[in-house]
């Protein structure tokens, strides 16, 4: 029971970031893109501004299908399949630390980024996911 929590945990988490990107996107909350100073800097340029939107919807829509993918997994699937969904999302999650988190590190230090350390506070967030997709998929029924 508890891997079926986390999953909807996480399918619930994850949603409200998909709604955040598609109706709110420069919002700082559910890690909108408002974070990034370079969100608000882009609407001077429109060319640029609809780039960077068609990068937040389509990052949306890859979300929103891995949902109903992970919906059908916590609905249908065995204990066995979610049990292998969780480490397969904690793999997953963890390859954020190669490319974004050195970016937005990066970005974070050079002040493109409000409030300032916002990067350390979603690589806990992500880091601590995590842990608690790898542990619930060893211990969790």
């Amino acid at each position: 029971m508890i891997i079926k929590i986390i999953l909807l945990v996480f399918i619930l988490l994850e949603l409200s970031n998909v709604v955040t990107l598609y109706f709110f996107p420069g919002s700082k909350r559910a890690n909108g893109v408002g974070v990034f100073t370079a969100w608000e800097n882009s609407k001077q340029f429109p060319e640029i501004h609809d780039f960077m939107r068609y990068l937040v919807n389509w990052v949306a829509g890859v979300k929103l299908i891995f949902l109903f993918l992970l919906g059908l997994i916590v609905v249908f699937a065995d204990l066995n399949l979610q049990r292998l969904s969780l480490i397969a999302l904690g793999f997953a999650t963890i390859t954020f630390f190669w490319r974004l988190f050195p970016l937005v590190r990066k970005m974070d230090r050079e002040g493109q980024i409000q409030p300032k350390n916002y990067s350390l506070t979603l690589g806990g967030m992500i880091l601590g996911m995590v842990i608690l997709f790898i542990t619930a998929a060893i211990i969790g029924t």
